[in-house]
């Protein structure tokens, strides 16, 4: 199977901290703390609401994981991207707080079988449908699905709320949605469906024909064969060649692979990459992975109904009131007690 089950922990997110060593991959003991250990920290304070760092991490968890996978070294380019993904993020918990404040002041409720199809939709888009994978990414982050149902309800009315607050904004035109569905229909398909074509060269970190190996020294070689192909090597060839597994015969060419067959990290990377795009080296959870697709076969896209025409006019809708969409929640910033503890 191929990369089904890579474990990527969301310690060092949790703790703020990177590997940016080329020798990150050495093996380790842990180390006790000589203090007490924070179990569960505070990310931030909005009026009287915690935003936990379980939360923040549970959310960023995909995100992290791909980030890894994509760059081995860690390094600065990883640390900037992790960055400025966790900012972001966590201003989105923030500015959720305040919105939901509002609709606690309303009274209102939120309907729970839309919370339900939308946590299912979650699974299916970020974890390819492996709700175990996902049970697993909740336990990791110590949530319970009681809490992560109360973030997402939480996340639908942000959603709900900012539609009403500009409920009197022109509404789309026909072609307008039109449109916007040409442009998106592709990113609304059951990627349970999708299937892939690709080839791929695997370096393990420990070879066992090369005693000599070092986990650095398997790394320096995929990014050399990186480059070897980037400058015009056949890829096939070197797959024979340097691939240790059971397609390297076949010039690592693997047919018609079910993208629930492979890591949603792995996924995203090479599904997002395109047809004919050398992706790589990515981190595996036994070494290094060099990958190109060849043909993409995307799952089926939803017909534009009268559920997705709504969705699509309300996308439109942002979209148009964006500009007054930040004035207005600025506005809101500037009257909360926001306190935000960085790492």
């Amino acid at each position: 199977m191929i990369l089904k089950t890579p474990q990527f922990t969301l310690a060092l997110a949790i703790s703020g901290a990177f590997l940016t060593s080329s020798h990150a991959f050495a093996q380790q003991a842990p180390q006790r703390p000589a203090g007490p250990v924070e179990v569960n920290g505070i990310a931030a304070k909005v009026n009287a609401r915690i935003i936990t760092n379980n939360e923040l991490n549970f959310m960023l968890g995909p995100i992290y994981a791909q980030l890894a996978t994509q760059f081995p070294r860690r390094g600065p380019v990883f640390e900037a991207k992790f960055k400025e993904t966790r900012e972001k993020t966590l201003q989105e918990l923030i500015d959720r707080q305040i919105i939901l404040d509002e609709f606690k002041q309303l009274g209102a409720q939120m309907n729970q079988n839309a919370v339900d199809n939308e946590v299912k939709r979650q699974v299916r888009e970020l974890y390819n449908g492996d709700e175990a994978k996902f049970r697993e990414e909740l336990k990791r982050s110590r949530l319970t699905m009681d809490g992560y149902r109360d973030m997402t309800r939480e996340k639908m009315i942000v959603q709900a709320m900012r539609a009403q607050q500009f409920a009197d904004a022109p509404p789309p035109l026909p072609g307008e949605v039109n449109r916007e569905y040409e442009k998106v229909k592709l990113s609304l398909r059951d990627i349970s469906q999708d299937k892939i074509t690709f080839r791929k060269i695997f370096i393990p970190a420990a070879d066992v024909q090369n005693p000599l190996a070092t986990p650095d020294s398997q790394l320096t070689l995929a990014e050399d064969l990186v480059k070897r192909i980037e400058s015009g090597a056949d890829f096939g060839e070197l797959a024979k060649e340097f691939s240790r597994d059971a397609f390297a015969a076949d010039g690592g060419v693997q047919k018609n692979v079910p993208r629930t067959d492979l890591s949603p990290e792995f996924a995203a990377i090479v599904f997002d990459a395109g047809e004919k795009k050398v992706v790589g080296p990515l981190l595996d959870p036994q070494g290094f992975t060099i990958a190109e697709a060849l043909e993409i076969q995307p799952g089926p896209s939803p017909p534009l109904s009268d559920e997705i025409r709504r969705m699509l006019e309300e996308r439109v809708t942002r979209e148009k009131t964006s500009k007054q969409y930040e004035r207005w929640i600025e506005s809101k910033r500037k009257k909360a007690m926001i306190k935000i503890n960085r790492p």
